[in-house]
């Protein structure tokens, strides 16, 4: 069973890569990780992050659309914790992605889905840089990239999001994108944070309301020096 098409990261290089798993009811409804076993876990402060798994605690479990985790270690790539090599090897020059990565001051990241069969899917990205200004200018890359890949309706600053944020929506894509259907896309700098969410849906409005719900929550769960 095939989870959809949902674009993974992108630096310069701006891949595209296709989560696709074949999972188990059971693992669709599970999920993955510590969360699994019900237990509350406190939240670091961002101090206290000393590397990729320290964010696990930080991440939305669920989603407003409903859709049922997809297990970290069931994708391709896998999600849950990124370093610097792991993202760059998105990209069709894993070298070269590895440079632009340390010139933003990346320092590792999280990822997480949501999906079932080959409908709707939504996916968070969330990545600590050295400084604001890493994050910042991680947050912009990505935004024109994905602008230019889609050719989609881009906005800086939209209403209703925080500042630093961007908005791109895809209303149809392309025969030939890799997205399955309608999408939004937002990223926005928070802090030393960069965070992302993409949903691909049934419908724009379905798409972009996912996307602000979860962005919101998601912006809420983040320290921010």
């Amino acid at each position: 069973m095939t989870s959809g098409r949902l674009p993974r990261r992108r630096g310069r290089a701006a891949l595209v890569a296709v989560v696709a798993a074949a999972l188990p009811v059971a693992l669709l409804v599970g999920g993955c990780g510590r969360s699994v076993d019900g237990e509350p876990h406190a939240r670091p402060t961002e101090d206290a992050l000393r590397g990729p798994e320290d964010l696990e605690a930080l991440i939305v479990t669920e989603v407003p659309s409903g859709l049922p985790r997809l297990a970290d270690d069931e994708l391709d790539p896998p999600a849950g914790p990124k370093r610097v090599e792991d993202v760059a090897e998105y990209a069709d020059d894993p070298a070269r992605e590895r440079e632009v990565l340390q010139e933003f001051g990346y320092r590792y990241g999280w990822e997480r889905f949501w999906g079932a069969g080959a409908g709707p899917v939504t996916g968070v990205f969330v990545d600590l840089f050295e400084t604001r200004a890493g994050a910042g200018a991680y947050v912009e890359d990505l935004a024109r990239n994905e602008a230019e890949q889609y050719s989609g309706m881009l906005w800086e600053d939209p209403p209703g999001l925080p500042g630093n944020c961007r908005l791109l929506t895809v209303d149809e894509a392309a025969p030939d994108s890799d997205l399955s259907g309608p999408a939004a896309f937002a990223w926005c700098g928070h802090g030393d944070f960069s965070v992302s969410v993409t949903s691909i849906a049934d419908s724009i409005g379905a798409a972009e309301q996912e996307v602000r719900l979860v962005l919101e929550e998601q912006l809420g769960l983040l320290p921010r020096r």
